[in-house]
């Protein structure tokens, strides 16, 4: 427990200075967004959706940036199309793998709303059911009437806690032993 207690001292010390990416930051300033590249060459139909997932992220949240990936570059993220339910595989905050399940689309959920679902889970989110239609992570428990895309408040705030200080240091963010997350 003190070894515990004294890293998390120590990291929140380490957090707390006022370099990002190795270049001053003036103290109070906020920090750049982590961005995070994904790559929907895999997704299919669903390509639009996933486009569409990722930009609500964007406008919703401060402290991580989702980005197509770059000819020649790996991604962060990978998003795939499939038969199956639709779930999330994160290796770490910030990475993992999406399927967009044609199970669920098929059953008449909202393509979008699942995109932007599954790479909740991509950002640190768990799911959260059941729960109403204005909860993203309640997926698939709202129901199929339900199509909100966007992430509430609470959410919204979970995400920033999520890469808080991260954004030049991705050995901040890494996380636990991968768990698939079957929606």
């Amino acid at each position: 427990m003190h070894v515990r207690t004294l890293t998390g001292c120590l990291a929140a010390a380490l957090m707390s200075l006022p370099l990002l990416g190795g270049q001053a930051v003036a103290a109070g300033s906020p920090a750049a967004a982590r961005v995070l590249t994904y790559d929907a060459s895999g997704s299919a139909e669903f390509r639009s959706a996933v486009d569409q997932g990722a930009a609500i992220w964007n406008e919703s949240v401060q402290g991580a940036e989702l980005r197509p990936v770059s000819a020649g570059q790996r991604a962060d993220i990978r998003i795939l199309a499939d038969d199956g339910w639709p779930r999330a595989l994160p290796t770490s905050l910030g990475k993992g793998t999406v399927w967009i399940g044609r199970q669920a689309v098929n059953e008449g959920y909202n393509t979008v709303r699942i995109s932007s679902h599954e790479l909740g889970h991509i950002l640190g989110l768990p799911d959260r059911k059941p729960g109403p239609c204005s909860s993203l992570m309640s997926g698939s428990s709202a129901g199929v009437p339900c199509t909100n895309p966007y992430p509430n408040a609470a959410e919204k705030a979970e995400v920033e806690d999520n890469f808080a200080g991260a954004a030049g240091s991705p050995s901040a963010v890494a996380g636990p032993v991968p768990v698939l997350i079957e929606d």
